[in-house]
């Protein structure tokens, strides 16, 4: 089997040491905040989740850049230049121009280096649910699976990749786009702590509207023990918005009811952040359907 490399976009929010144990090569996206853009790294040396949202929090509204084929160019080439493939997993197509990138970029690489397979997974995944497919990916590699075998495993489950989310403040979706200014309006008016997911097509999709922090972690957590697939996988992860501590008693809800693996719990790096806002908590598992 010839040895791959398997490259992400931070977007898949990640730990910088998952990323290092893994081997794995990670192309910053950016985010811009009073006028300066910085790289989103996943150790965040350019700037602390905490002052990213202490920033956000002021009032102060970031916006996002994504990764142009020339810099997937430049991190993939030196590996195919020794001899190695490469497996990209992108950020979902149906949230960023990164995949189109990464695509591109591809197309390019394959008619440099003909002899090498260039393979690119659109993981129709955000945050920590692409960082679950990219973290069963790196995993398959420890364990010898080839790279064919890894981009068929991506390939039949991610539509199995279920993305459950809550946010404290829908603003931050409307002015994305994600939701009308009318259901922010009646959100902001009524407490209300939507409950969204990621479509099978990759996008942002309102399905409830609890009213209540509370009951939004508990309806997250019930979506959970209805679709959940341990066949596939028991692992699943917990991303939030600087909210560490709901992001804890959403992993207490879980663990008292379901045997499961929650392996990580990381925050929402700035570029999803930007979108999502402060206090958002999402759980990413694998389950019959998303």
């Amino acid at each position: 089997m010839n040895k791959y490399v398997i490259i992400t976009d931070s977007a898949c929010d990640l730990t910088d040491e998952v990323a290092k144990k893994f081997d794995l090569q990670v192309c910053p996206l950016k985010f811009v905040i009073e006028g300066v853009e910085y790289p989103d790294y996943l150790d965040h040396r350019a700037m602390s989740p905490e002052d990213f949202y202490a920033k956000v929090r002021s009032g102060l509204m970031p916006s996002t850049a994504q990764v142009n084929t020339e810099e997937y160019i430049e991190i993939a080439e030196p590996f195919l230049k020794k001899g190695d493939d490469v497996l990209i997993i992108a950020f979902s197509s149906a949230l960023s121009g990164t995949y189109n990138s990464a695509r591109i970029a591809v197309e390019q690489l394959k008619e440099m280096y003909p002899t090498r397979k260039v393979m690119l997974v659109d993981s129709k995944a955000a945050s920590l649910g692409q960082g679950l497919l990219v973290y069963h990916a790196a995993t398959m590699r420890a364990n010898n699976h080839s790279i064919e075998e890894v981009t068929e495993f991506l390939e039949a489950h991610k539509l199995h990749l279920a993305h459950w989310f809550t946010v404290s403040d829908i603003q931050h979706l409307k002015r994305g786009g994600r939701v009308s200014g009318a259901a922010a309006l009646v959100a902001g008016m009524l407490n209300i702590n939507p409950v969204l997911h990621v479509s099978d097509e990759g996008k942002l999709i309102s399905r409830m509207k609890p009213i209540g922090r509370k009951k939004a972690l508990k309806a997250l957590f019930e979506k959970m023990k209805e679709t959940y697939d341990p066949t596939i996988s028991n692992v699943c992860f917990i991303s939030h918005g600087d909210d560490l501590k709901d992001a804890i008693i959403l992993k207490e809800i879980i663990e008292k009811e379901l045997d499961v693996d929650i392996r990580l719990i990381n925050h929402i790096g700035p570029v999803i952040g930007a979108h999502s806002g402060p206090n958002t908590i999402a759980l990413f598992f694998f389950a019959k359907h998303r």
